[in-house]
């Protein structure tokens, strides 16, 4: 079992076929299955909670309450007090659950109908009530026995959920109706997309893998929902430079942004995408700020624009444009705005661009969206909360219908393309929630967009390294931190 989450991770439906293929392809029985997955949750739950002497299991009628049983069974053979209450009736269980309830029996095991958890008899809640199938909101018993097991964690009880908290939806994170808030979830054969975002981070803990021994032929051919981005991505993209090369051979980035009062936006970007490793950057701002810009970043070559024709100049000598930060919804915006959407070069676009962009869509094709949830939904013409109930649906439609490489920020930022393939980044923390992380983020794309000239590797490679950034300068805290702060790391990750 690792911390480290697997490359490819699934929808449930996805994780079933695994499960039958290692069953019915492999001649592995379900039981045995069940008592390899009970055997890694044991083991995770003993070494996050070494003194811990009384469990409290809560199991349901299926295979996952049949995980929970056989982890009972474990800590009975280990000496610990076990307290077992089974949602569902005891005499329908069937198969693989029918076995670990005997088993669960055997080693002394009582099985408790009633739904109790005294908080202070309890060391560990362990919840095994659902699993992966859970399509609809809680109610009754299931709704009753969540709550008692966040009462129990909330006295100070460790909460450990099996495979995934039971209330949360395996495949995107959305929570149905409430949810417990696991320690820890170990979790097995595939890793589960609904984990990785949404409000998965946040309820389910420290999130261990375990394959159970599954060998490579299990996942042949299985479609995967999403893959994970890491840290080997960044190579041959981002390799040592030949010796010989100049500033023309890794692009010109122009950053359109900066209206009245937003100066410094459009200068985060813009720093970024310098020190992403752009050969060249330019901001296009309000006339105004030219001056006070080139001051604060002299590396960076500085034109304040009012008209089209002065931007038009400006976009031709550029081999990438961002634009969106500090932009603003007047009419400048709208015009700068418009021109761009109007050149050929390809674009990042974020912030108040997105949403004047949400209404004029128009499908441009060789460009970046970076929306936030608010954007997406604005974009899409519909709730915050249906972005966030469903996620990588929602990067994936607006990846379709803008014809653009989407990246979807938020906890599990997801990058999508037009044909549908999906990334997450697993990197980034809380600290990232002030102003100005957005705007650094659309100059790292676009950074690399113009040393790559691929826009959805240049996406995929600008999330992970600024979400990397910024758990590395969380190391003194993630409370204050500045987008600033995200720099020094952003070069070094870019210097792999």
């Amino acid at each position: 079992m690792t911390d480290a989450a697997p490359r490819h991770l699934y929808r449930a439906e996805q994780v079933r076929e695994l499960d039958r293929r290692f069953i019915e392809v492999h001649g592995v029985p379900g039981f045995e299955l069940m008592q390899r997955a009970a055997h890694s949750a044991f083991d995770a739950l003993r070494g996050q909670w070494p003194g811990a002497r009384a469990l409290g299991i809560v199991a349901g009628p299926g295979n996952n309450g049949g995980d929970g049983l056989l982890v009972g069974a474990l800590a009975l053979q280990a000496g610990l007090n076990v307290q077992l209450s089974l949602v569902g009736d005891a005499d329908r269980a069937r198969g693989a659950a029918a076995q670990a309830l005997a088993a669960f029996r055997e080693a002394g095991g009582v099985v408790d109908s009633e739904l109790k958890l005294p908080d202070h008899d309890v060391d560990v809640v362990v919840d095994a009530l659902l699993g992966t199938g859970l399509s609809r909101p809680l109610e009754g018993r299931f709704l009753e026995a969540v709550r008692l097991m966040n009462s129990a964690a909330s006295a100070g009880a460790g909460l450990a959920a099996v495979d995934i908290p039971t209330g949360l939806d395996a495949d995107t994170g959305r929570v149905w109706g409430e949810c417990v808030r696991a320690d820890i979830t170990p979790s097995f054969i595939g890793a589960k997309l609904g984990l990785y975002t949404g409000a998965g981070p946040a309820y389910s803990g420290r999130i261990l893998f375990d394959g159970l021994g599954a060998p490579a032929s299990v996942y042949a051919d299985v479609p995967v929902a999403a893959c994970r981005l890491c840290a080997e991505d960044r190579m041959p993209a981002l390799a040592p430079r030949d010796r010989a090369a100049h500033k023309g051979r890794f692009g010109h980035v122009l950053c359109v942004g900066g209206n009245t009062g937003m100066a410094g936006a459009v200068v985060m970007a813009a720093e970024a995408a310098l020190r992403t490793g752009a050969g060249l950057t330019s901001v296009a701002t309000r006339a105004a700020h030219a001056g006070l810009t080139a001051m604060i970043r002299p590396e960076i070559m500085c034109r304040g624009v009012e008209t089209n024709g002065e931007l038009a100049a400006l976009l031709r000598s550029a081999s990438v444009a961002a634009i969106g930060p500090g932009l603003g919804q007047d009419g400048w915006a709208r015009r700068v705005l418009a021109r761009a959407l109007d050149s050929r070069l390809p674009l990042v676009v974020d912030a108040d661009a997105l949403n004047l962009l949400a209404q004029e869509p128009i499908a441009r094709g060789d460009w970046v969206l970076t929306p936030h949830p608010g954007e997406a939904a604005r974009l899409l013409g519909c709730k915050t909360s249906a972005v966030q109930d469903d996620r990588p649906e929602a990067a994936r439609r607006l990846a379709r219908e803008f014809n653009a490489v989407v990246v979807l920020k938020g906890a599990g930022t997801l990058v999508a393309t037009p044909s549908g393939a999906l990334w997450l980044s697993d990197t980034g923390n809380p600290g990232m929630a002030s102003g100005g992380m957005g705007d650094t983020l659309t100059g790292v794309i676009a950074g690399l967009l113009a040393q790559t000239a691929d826009s959805a590797l240049a996406a995929r490679l600008g999330v992970w390294i600024h979400g990397r950034a910024a758990d590395l300068a969380a190391a003194d805290g993630e409370r204050g931190l500045a987008a600033s702060d995200l720099l020094p790391h952003v070069r070094r990750l870019v210097n792999p």
